[in-house]
């Protein structure tokens, strides 16, 4: 037969709760600032009708006036940093378009989707960081000549967009539109950020 697990002795003193440090102090702090209530108090309104009523005056004591909480502005989500763009400088781009510089790799987005050419770009501009690439030269073209102008180079339109944005800027310095010799109008110098 098993033995009765012992029970615990319920007599024992509790244990002390332990007091906060003054880090967790000035943290409870500020968060206990900036919470505000759900909805305002009618209670205390209710409480204040009551008191004022002379048959019940004698069974209520005066209700304790109530500060309408102050509304604390949260401090905004803090997004993660990312870096600004910066053009290219006019000797680099000199050195660029003189062949004096060299560009590291290629890419050409002719033809491709919109989706497709975002993706092949994004996947490009990664490898070119994690390798280590200096200056990249990206080739959009220039669109069909016959296309009506709100169709025509839709990929040289959107590109630099895509290169502003947060999750290519962690990638790229800056960029600018290449030299004739390398493109001209269809084709932009991409200066790739260093890895750390």
């Amino acid at each position: 037969m098993k033995r009765p697990a012992p029970i615990p002795d319920l007599s024992a003193p509790l244990r002390r709760k332990r007091a906060l440090s003054e880090e967790e102090r000035a943290l409870w702090e500020s968060v206990a600032k900036q919470v505000k209530p759900l909805r305002k108090r009618p209670v205390a309104a209710k409480a204040r009708a009551v008191a004022s009523d002379p048959a019940t005056h004698h069974a209520i004591a005066k209700p304790i006036p109530v500060k309408p909480a102050t509304a604390v502005k949260a401090a905004p989500a803090q997004r993660p940093h990312v870096p600004p763009l910066a053009p290219i400088g006019r000797r680099e781009r000199a050195k660029l378009s003189r062949g004096r510089q060299e560009i590291d790799a290629r890419l050409d987005l002719h033809g491709m989707t919109q989706m497709r050419a975002h993706r092949v770009l994004f996947t490009f501009l990664q490898r070119a960081h994690s390798d280590g690439l200096t200056f990249v030269l990206v080739i959009t073209g220039k669109g069909k000549v016959g296309g009506l102008d709100s169709e025509r180079g839709v990929l040289r339109r959107q590109v630099p967009e895509w290169l502003s944005l947060p999750e290519f800027r962690s990638l790229v310095v800056g960029f600018e539109e290449a030299h004739i010799g390398h493109g001209g109008e269809g084709a932009l110098y991409v200066r790739v950020r260093r890895a750390r």
